[in-house]
């Protein structure tokens, strides 16, 4: 008997494997007819779940058998816009170029997804309303961690005396200059001649950042090695030998 009860047991569970298997896919299928959606229409758009629902292949009311409300679905939209401008910028975050050049060349990453996804920029900045933190501070949260660990590598190999207070000021820090990128994108794109060109602009962000980094860390008698990350990490493992 009792192992009757447990081959029901572990049906049911199956059953609510391949249901929550089956939500998840039927819910991507809704995010990704979202996001193209969003692709074909202008920023400021408005675009009705009835346009979703049909890219989708759906009914509206299947649509939200997937979401509780609007919110959550625009939130679930969100989340996926952030996560594949995360995965882009952190793929830029190699140790091989010097600093001010892996600076610059995720500053590129930011302007040229902009560019090429201007309605997705916009949408993925709206400000939605309930509780938890918005999306895109978590994908900022999540370079600007990468971005610490590498500045606290650097500044304990070289014995600097941080006070507790620039340690507890680094992350705001670090988050405040990558929220400046993303503000500055925002206002450049949002103007209505763009100028100057991606690039241009791009560049004089990243001065702007390096500028700031390096400043900072003068003040605290640090200079910052002008050479490849990679060989200043090769010289780091060397000396801990």
């Amino acid at each position: 008997m009792a192992e009757e009860q447990n081959d029901l047991d572990y049906a049911g569970d199956g059953r609510r494997l391949r249901w929550l298997a089956h939500n998840q896919a039927r819910r991507r299928v809704i995010i990704d007819a979202a996001i193209r959606v969003l692709e074909r229409t202008e920023p400021g758009d408005d675009v009705q779940v009835q346009l979703i629902a049909e890219e989708a292949g759906l009914a509206r009311t299947v649509l939200y058998r997937h979401f509780h409300d609007r919110v959550d679905l625009d939130l679930a939209v969100q989340q996926a816009i952030c996560k594949d401008i995360g995965d882009q910028l952190l793929g830029t975050l190699t140790y091989e170029g010097r600093p001010f050049e892996i600076i610059r060349d995720a500053v590129t990453g930011v302007v040229s997804w902009a560019v090429e996804h201007p309605t997705l920029f916009w949408f993925v900045e709206l400000e939605l309303p309930g509780p938890g933190p918005h999306p895109l501070s978590v994908a900022i949260e999540q370079i600007a961690e990468q971005i610490e660990t590498i500045m606290n590598t650097v500044v304990d190999h070289f014995g600097v005396e941080l006070s507790a207070n620039d340690r507890a000021s680094l992350d705001p820090w670090v988050f405040a200059l990558i929220g400046a990128v993303f503000s500055g994108v925002k206002r450049w794109q949002s103007r209505l001649e763009v100028t100057p060109d991606g690039a241009a602009f791009a560049h004089m962000l990243a001065e702007s950042i390096w500028v700031q980094i390096d400043a900072m860390a003068k003040l605290r008698g640090l200079v910052v090695p002008d050479v490849p990350l990679v060989e200043l990490f090769h010289v780091m493992e060397q000396s801990e030998q």
